[in-house]
């Protein structure tokens, strides 16, 4: 998560907005950044999130989380660590050089266990107050719901599943449909009885739609899915949905241009990361547009909208004002 990010759109974790969609759109450039963003944002603020990963895989996310710091990989006591506040209990009379448990009794071996779960629970509240979130912990708690396409693609070519998947399109020879991801979304999201009281409105994350749209899909076909996912998720759930989609800038791809224009035409919130004009530069790495919609009161009065450029660092990234990169000044 990037702090600046949030003080550009005037918002925090603790305070995020109900019933919202979100654009996030790229061209001539990669804004997979601000994926990465807003899941850590929404994780953080303790969501329920259902992330459909339909480019990479759950470690590649592990990875970029650990490059920017908020900690994707595994749980403390995995990880050695051995703070006085995290780790009270005396480990090394359970655990040999190798790692594994080793308890003397039954009755020793009952309150490590019991321990390794405060120790979750402490690490869980820990990361949080450090600003960190921990992918795998996350859906180990059930808080987040991941889609891998990589690896549920495969299972869907060389595997004859008795159910229906959430890609099952893939396998059909006509365009097909995107009724079991849609229904994939709503059972993943779906609150349960058994579920944690603590949390709060869900969140459906799309990287990217584009790819829907190479696999055979048309642009129709995707917004009737997004439309049904905002008449769940947001209107009877009162959650958000954040979607990735390209901007190839190709005039004689029309399916991208409706999609892209259809769902900007629904979008409260719109953030194009933009290629700079002049080329590459090491200092500056592009420009950010931020348009705040409002779909459903139309004015004749313009949106408001902010233009910044920024760099994206090894474990954040800033922001500034056209033409302020603290290299020019």
């Amino acid at each position: 998560m990037f702090p600046e990010l949030n003080n550009l759109l005037n918002t925090t974790p603790d305070k995020a907005e109900q019933g919202k969609l979100t654009l996030l759109c790229d061209a001539k450039t990669d804004g997979s950044f601000l994926v990465h963003h807003f899941l850590s944002f929404y994780l953080k603020a303790n969501c329920k999130v259902c992330f459909v990963a339909l480019v990479q895989s759950f470690s590649h996310y592990n990875i970029v989380g650990q490059k920017l710091g908020w900690n994707s990989g595994p749980c403390a006591f995995e990880a050695g660590v051995g703070t006085t506040e995290l780790n009270p209990w005396p480990w090394p009379l359970f655990l040999s050089p190798l790692g594994h448990h080793h308890p003397r009794n039954s009755t020793l071996a009952c309150e490590a266990q019991a321990w390794a779960s405060v120790l979750l629970a402490r690490y869980c509240a820990h990361m949080r107050r450090l600003g960190g979130i921990s992918l795998t912990v996350a859906r180990e708690r059930g808080q987040l719901v991941f889609l891998e396409a990589l690896k549920s693609s495969v299972d869907i070519f060389f595997q004859t599943p008795s159910e229906p998947q959430p890609l099952q399109f893939l396998r059909e020879a006509s365009a097909g449909d995107l009724r079991p991801l849609y229904a994939f979304v709503r059972e993943a999201l779906k609150p349960g009885d058994d579920e944690e009281a603590s949390w709060r409105p869900p969140v459906l994350l799309v990287d990217d739609l584009s790819v829907l749209l190479s696999l055979g899909m048309g642009a129709v076909a995707v917004l009737d899915f997004i439309h049904y996912c905002r008449a769940t998720v947001c209107a009877e759930l009162k959650g958000n949905i954040v979607a990735l989609v390209h901007d190839r800038g190709d005039a004689e791809d029309e399916e991208n241009d409706l999609l892209l224009s259809g769902l900007s035409h629904q979008s409260h919130l719109i953030l194009r990361a933009e290629g700079l004009a002049t080329g590459f530069c090491k200092d500056v790495h592009g420009q950010l547009r931020i348009l705040w919609r409002r779909p459903s009161k139309p004015t004749a009065q313009r949106d408001p909208s902010l233009t910044y450029q920024y760099k994206i660092q090894d474990k954040t990234a800033s922001f500034f004002a056209k033409g302020l990169s603290p290299a020019v000044l």
